[in-house]
């Protein structure tokens, strides 16, 4: 890397981040897609920049504060970018609000304000108050004598001005959204067509005056949406005792009380109210202070009801069935015959419910071992899992406590299934369990063989009909062995094993990375057939980093889909010509972890759970699997390669971060490559005008190649 400049060369990973949430929001300004799902992409911008704020920006804010002086200023301009950053989206959400709302109205979908009520409906909204709305309103009186409670960071308050001829007094007002629906409809206005929304916080501005009532004289009210989001950082020890759950139990508590790290109000509250509150909740000059609109948590715009035709939202795609599994006689003698990959959601996941469900009732099965980073609330994996134990199978399941913001959830899972007879392993001390394993054991004659599941994604019912990932299900016993080596380690790590055929963090997962790039590198030096591809959610690891670098430099081809941040800066003259990079945002989120290395004509697969972070490659528990099954490399490729070709839902990663899709010619075809892998996987068949305009790309890059030769 040596002269190029650090600001040409690397991209700070939040301002990655927020790129990738400035692409969410562009699917909420596509008039392609159905105005529904565009209200609820603003659903999932909103709820995506909530945890950013917690995690990253509080990251930042801790470095900042806390760092040697020498960098401190340097986190201090960051945070100042980030603001800055989030200011211009906010602002962009706004318009994209107002401009989806016309939408609405123009397919006789009302959401209104209070404002807008006819009589008739005022009264229906008075109603609806008084039977299901006031009996849920906890309102708090503030004075200087007495402290503000904590305010969960998970709602949005009203902050309310109560005023009279004699005094002012503020208040605050949680509104009740998980209890209650945000979006509540009402009757239309009489003579006109049409189906009405309206918010949760507006039937109460209008009945605001009779929650105070009585209280003291009132002559004015006025409520303004705000919403203060905490550093959600634990603060764990390294050590995993029986105490553990003890300890992530008060951690969170203390989560709950985490310093404010963003605070988003009303930018038409008065001065008075908003100088009060800033005091009052000890806000500083490391807070991001955002003046917004009138609605905040919009994150709640994701569960946005469709009140007219099916069209307005996402078509959904059926099921594909996968033949060899439907046919066998069950789902552990078609792995006998053949591995299986299975692409949700596009596939059922109801086939990995399968392969546990089989297991749990099978007499020659003779243990289970999973790790579950999330699961679904009511999640049949568990389900079946007790339902081993049940059948007097031997049951391990490691239950990583430290998934974020799923940490209740898995406290009160760890419980269940410990009542269950299960033996639980809660993670391992100073990593984090995030591999996606399942360990099948069945004793086979006079031996017992494995069958073994590594996938990329969480056995979650529930994000797999909305998430992309894989999942390799095989009797493949060298992997099954090495998987079952995996287990062992989370259960005794002072153990360590050799791993031929598994990348397993933090055992060897780095040098296995940085020497498949390395042989490219060699590859292309000796005139070879060269090249890398790598699709991950996020790329930040400097070393990896500047391996890919090396690996331009050299004459490699890089490739590579990133859905999130990517640190990584493509198209630099000198350091990465040869690295194109681009970012996939459609119906579904893609979240698999694929790596393609051409190996001079013997390509290498793999699948991974590990995204290309240096947490994940060093400070987890990460598994990266080679696939040996040719007509499955087969059918990766097919999938990786409509992916490259997509010129509908791609966006260009580059320094600017500009977000441009990528350009496509009036007349070529539209690829959308979730679409064409739903196609290709119900036919078997890879469209041509895909493989045409991959090969065109190779020929392209031959000539080039060929050309500096």
């Amino acid at each position: 890397m040596s002269g190029q400049s650090e600001v040409t060369t690397w991209v700070a990973k939040e301002l990655s981040w927020l790129s990738f949430n400035e692409r969410v929001l562009q699917e909420a300004a596509d008039p392609d897609v159905p105005v529904i799902q565009r209200i609820r992409y603003l659903g999932i911008f909103s709820n995506n920049l909530d945890e950013f704020f917690r995690v990253r920006v509080a990251d930042v804010r801790r470095l900042a504060a806390f760092s040697p002086p020498s960098r401190q200023e340097e986190f201090k301009v960051l945070l100042e970018e980030i603001r800055q950053k989030v200011m211009k989206l906010q602002q962009r959400f706004d318009v994209m609000y107002r401009e989806n709302l016309k939408e609405l109205r123009r397919r006789k979908i009302y959401l209104i304000n209070e404002r807008q009520l006819d009589e008739p409906q005022t009264k229906f909204v008075r109603s609806y108050f008084h039977s299901h709305i006031q009996q849920e309103l906890v309102p708090i009186i503030l004075d200087d004598a007495n402290p503000i409670p904590e305010l969960n960071d998970a709602s949005i308050y009203l902050a309310i001005k109560l005023s009279s001829e004699q005094q002012t007094r503020f208040a605050l007002l949680e509104i009740p959204t998980t209890r209650l629906d945000r979006f509540i409809r009402i009757p239309g206005r009489k003579g006109k067509r049409g189906k009405v929304l309206i918010a949760l916080e507006n039937m109460i501005r209008v009945c605001l005056p009779e929650v105070f009532r009585g209280i003291f004289p009132m002559d004015e009210t006025a409520a303004y949406t705000i919403k203060l989001t905490r550093d959600a950082d634990l603060e764990l020890g390294e050590e995993v005792t029986h105490t553990f759950v003890e300890k992530m139990t008060q951690s969170l508590k203390r989560r709950k009380k985490g310093d404010p790290v963003r605070f988003v109000y009303d930018s038409a509250m008065p001065n008075d109210l908003l100088e009060y509150l800033v005091k009052r909740l000890g806000l500083g000059r490391l807070d991001s202070m955002i003046p917004g609109g009138r609605y905040h948590n919009s994150k709640d715009f994701m569960r946005f009801p469709n009140l007219g035709p099916a069209y307005l939202d996402n078509k959904p795609l059926p099921v594909i069935p996968v033949p060899a599994i439907d046919q066998a006689a069950n789902i552990l003698a078609c792995l006998r015959e053949q591995d299986i990959l299975l692409h949700y959601p596009y596939h059922s996941f109801n086939y990995l419910t399968d392969l546990l469900k089989t297991a749990a009732i099978d007499p020659a099965v003779k243990s289970i071992k999973a790790s579950l980073y999330r699961v679904a609330s009511n999640s049949h994996v568990v389900d079946a899992l007790l339902n081993a134990v049940a059948n007097h199978k031997e049951v391990t399941v490691v239950v990583e406590l430290q998934a974020r913001f799923d940490e209740e959830a898995n406290i009160a899972l760890s419980q269940r299934l410990t009542d269950g007879g299960v033996n639980v392993i809660l993670g391992v001390p100073g990593l984090k369990v995030h591999s996606k394993l399942i360990s099948i054991v069945r004793q086979e004659g006079s031996v017992q063989r494995f069958y073994s599941h590594i996938g990329t994604g969480n056995f979650n019912e529930k994000t797999a009909t909305v998430y992309t990932d894989f999942s390799l299900l095989t009797y493949d016993q060298a992997i099954g062995d090495e998987v079952a080596k995996v287990f062992d380690f989370i259960a005794y790590n002072y153990k360590r094993h050799e791993f031929q055929h598994l990348g397993v963090s933090p055992l060897n997962s780095r040098e296995r990375l940085l020497g498949l790039v390395e042989t490219e590198i060699h590859n292309a030096k000796k005139g070879r057939e060269c090249g890398i591809t790598l699709k991950c959610n996020n790329l930040v690891d400097r070393e990896l980093i500047d391996k890919l670098y090396e690996a331009s430099t050299a004459g490699v081809s890089v490739r590579l889909i990133v859905r999130g941040m990517c640190s990584l800066v493509p198209g630099v003259k000198g350091l990465s010509d040869n690295i194109e990079a681009i970012s996939i945002v459609d119906g579904f989120l893609e979240h698999p972890r694929v790596y393609i290395f051409r190996n001079n004509g013997e390509p290498r697969y793999f699948i991974s759970s590990a995204d290309l972070m240096t947490r994940n490659i060093d400070f987890r528990v990460e598994v990266t699997c080679p696939i040996y099954s040719k007509p499955l490399q087969q059918t990766l490729q097919s999938i990786i390669d409509l992916q490259w070709a997509d010129n509908v839902k791609a966006r260009i990663i580059d320094a600017a971060q500009s977000n441009s899709f990528r350009p496509r010619k009036a007349s070529a075809a539209k690829i959308r490559s979730q679409l064409l892998t739903h196609k290709f996987l119900s036919t078997g068949k890879l469209p041509r005008m895909a493989k045409q305009e991959y090969r065109s790309k190779a020929k392209i890059k031959a000539a080039k190649s060929k050309a500096k030769k």
